[in-house]
């Protein structure tokens, strides 16, 4: 996925009139922009992908306010909506079976043996994972395997 991409889904969401689609988007070209003028260059895949998942988390944070707030419904409704709108557009996170085996072989290949490891243990798994796992579901997966 690159900006292009994004650009494309826009013109797709304008034309098809949805404009909750159409607004997040717009929100993560927005992000994207940003980051390009900061870095002077063109964003590879995978900031284009940081990007988009800092908007999701930004409207997921958003969301939650709204729930506790209780006020608004609809808008309550659209953000949930383009909460799921951007879990689309990013790869399915490694879970189960998979992110175990990745545990396994991080420890295996680095010889980690004590809980004081766990830190770098879960950085290593995270980048392995392209930063696409639950933090949480490692820390736990590597307490588990560390005395």
């Amino acid at each position: 996925m690159d900006k292009e991409f994004i650009v494309a889904e826009i013109t797709t969401a304008m034309r098809a009139h949805d404009k909750p689609r159409l607004s997040i988007l717009r929100q993560v070209k927005n992000e994207i922009d940003i980051k390009e003028k900061d870095a002077g260059r063109a964003l590879a895949e995978a900031e284009v992908v940081a990007a988009v998942k800092r908007v999701m988390k930004q409207t997921a944070e958003t969301l939650e306010g709204s729930i506790k707030a209780g006020t608004n419904e609809e808008r309550t409704a659209l953000l949930g909506e383009q909460v799921a709108i951007l879990a689309g557009y990013l790869p399915a996170p490694v879970t189960g079976d998979a992110l175990s085996a990745i545990v396994a072989r991080v420890l295996e290949d680095n010889g980690f043996s004590e809980k004081r490891e766990t830190g770098r243990v879960i950085a290593l798994v995270t980048e392995a994972c392209g930063g696409n796992c639950d933090k949480a579901e490692v820390a736990r997966l590597v307490g588990t395997k560390l005395s």
